[in-house]
């Protein structure tokens, strides 16, 4: 029977996986511990692994790998940029991800967090806390229906990001290297980022992280932004320089910012740190900011999500020890 450990298995995981499993007679061995040179020795007798990494995978474990005849890593996330894909090929490792989960609750999320800066929800529910009723100038909001959004990057997540906000009647304006034609009914495509961000009231981020644009929001692209735009990111932390994001906001460039993944969260995000003092004052200062709203990397975080992640991690892992390769194969 086929052979398979699922590395960083979260308890919402442990039900599909069983399902998947059993439909397919994989002998499937869960761990809530993730890979590592450690336990990479508990692989012996294995033929695949799928793993959830959050951080950088250390580099020893490529050629372990090898040397115990594992052929592939299957991470279940859309994300890869945690892994060496040189490393990866020269210890003929076949890397996948799984592209598309839940493209809409994504999307989904990222404008919920919009709508909750524009609207000052977090401002109002903490006057009422403090049983300060009254309707003030601080909590007052425009209508979004009013407001120009610029989505940057109209693959998948983005174009249902760009749907929903022209469903509010929003101007959504655009920027992507690879235009959709298909959108171009409600979405107007920008010449270049800075063009796309020169006149929208909310800018929300929709693209994967590579060397090309790792920090390609930084201090001078914030300059390019309209004075008292927001801000929003549910896609990948190191595509923000965050200091030079908190800097926009302090400054009064931007008026807020929405952050749901951080470009040094591995350590932190999908962990229970009650109790603890957190090392990184960058990440504290995200906390503590009155205009920044921070969620733990949970944009994706719905029932078919978390199914849709499972089935086709395993999926792909299984279709390399069968076949040698995978449909959603990234290196």
């Amino acid at each position: 029977m086929t052979k398979i450990m699922m590395f960083s298995t979260r308890e919402e995981e442990v039900q599909a996986a069983e399902a998947w499993a059993a439909r397919n007679n994989v002998e499937l061995t869960m761990t809530k511990e993730k890979l590592t040179p450690d336990n990479v020795h508990l692989l012996a007798g294995y033929d695949g692994i799928s793993t959830s990494q959050t951080s950088l995978i250390d580099k020893a474990v490529y050629p372990a790998l090898k040397e115990l005849g594992i052929k592939q890593i299957a991470q279940r996330s859309a994300g890869y940029d945690m892994f060496d894909l040189k490393l990866a090929e020269e210890n003929e490792l076949v890397l996948s991800n799984v592209p598309s989960y839940s493209p809409n609750s994504i999307a989904e999320f990222a404008v919920t967090t919009a709508l909750q800066l524009v609207r000052n929800t977090a401002q109002i529910e903490k006057n009422v806390q403090n049983y300060d009723f009254r309707w003030s100038p601080a909590i007052m909001s425009r209508s979004i229906r009013d407001m120009t959004v610029a989505v940057i990057g109209t693959g998948r997540i983005g174009q249902f990001t760009a749907r929903i906000f022209n469903g509010f009647g929003s101007k959504v304006v655009a920027y992507d290297p690879i235009r959709n034609d298909e959108l171009a009914n409600f979405i107007e495509y920008k010449e270049t980022l800075e063009d796309a961000v020169h006149d929208a009231d909310i800018v929300s981020l929709h693209i994967p992280l590579n060397d090309e644009n790792y920090h390609l929001f930084n201090q001078a692209l914030f300059t390019h932004f309209k004075k008292g735009a927001l801000f929003i990111n549910a896609a990948r932390g190191g595509i923000v320089d965050t200091k030079a994001l908190i800097a926009a906001i302090d400054s009064g460039q931007l008026a807020g910012a929405a952050i749901d993944t951080y470009e040094n969260e591995g350590p932190y995000f999908a962990k229970d740190y009650r109790g603890s003092e957190l090392d990184d004052t960058t990440l504290k200062t995200l906390i503590d900011h009155d205009r920044i709203i921070l969620t733990p990397h949970i944009a994706f975080f719905t029932d078919v999500a978390v199914q849709n992640l499972v089935d086709d991690g395993l999926e792909a892992a299984l279709q390399v020890i069968r076949t040698g390769t995978c449909d959603n194969r990234v290196n």
